[in-house]
């Protein structure tokens, strides 16, 4: 395996426009203004500084997603932010997955997680939903779990009774604002590691 330094090398390089895409990032959330900003919506914010580092904006409207192609890890790849609300999330990336032929483990999703707190991030090459109804709709449009994924923290509901669609849909606190960015830009060197066929280094280096 390449050196870690090695790694960072090749994905920093920038890279031509040109080729096919062969590998879709894809965050998760709900389109509109009224949840800009929430908990839902940190695979959006995620993949927002994945394109500001490859110096694109995803607008383009493509498979029901806003979309940018961009050069990320070397590999040419397509963004995409599903515009079908987050419990449809599937039927956006199985119609760009068809349209690419991309098998799952060439789609790398970016979503929250109540599992653990604002500033953690865990990587994994696939699995169950772990109750995520965006991964549940990928998961069925596809008919395969077998696609990397980047859940990061968004804090487990104050009380047990408080309503979980209330709490991820609340807006992200003004103090976990500097948590939140450097998650952010960790999820993006990660994802383009991943990108580059170096999960496994994505996994040691980010998860945790």
């Amino acid at each position: 395996m390449s050196t870690l330094e090695e790694l960072f090398a090749k994905i920093a390089t920038p890279a031509s426009a040109a080729g096919p895409v062969s590998f879709l990032i894809v965050g998760l959330g709900n389109p509109g203004p009224t949840y800009e900003n929430t908990r839902h919506n940190m695979g959006f914010l995620a993949l927002d500084e994945v394109a500001r580092r490859a110096g694109v904006k995803v607008d383009r409207a493509r498979f029901k997603a806003l979309t940018a192609e961009a050069t990320v890890g070397g590999t040419r790849v397509l963004l995409m932010k599903p515009q079908t609300y987050m419990n449809a999330s599937g039927e956006a990336v199985r119609e760009a997955a068809a349209f690419y032929k991309l098998p799952p483990d060439r789609i790398l999703v970016l979503c929250d997680d109540i599992s653990f707190e604002v500033g953690r991030m865990r990587i994994r090459r696939g699995g169950s939903a772990g109750g995520h109804n965006g991964l549940k709709s990928i998961i069925a449009c596809l008919s395969d779990d077998g696609f990397p994924r980047i859940r990061m923290g968004v804090g487990q509901k104050p009380t047990p009774e408080y309503d979980l669609a209330d709490w991820v849909l609340g807006k992200l606190p003004r103090e976990s604002a500097d948590a939140c960015k450097d998650v952010w830009g960790r999820a993006a060197e990660a994802a383009a590691l991943i990108a580059a066929g170096e999960t496994e280094a994505a996994m040691a280096r980010y998860s945790g």
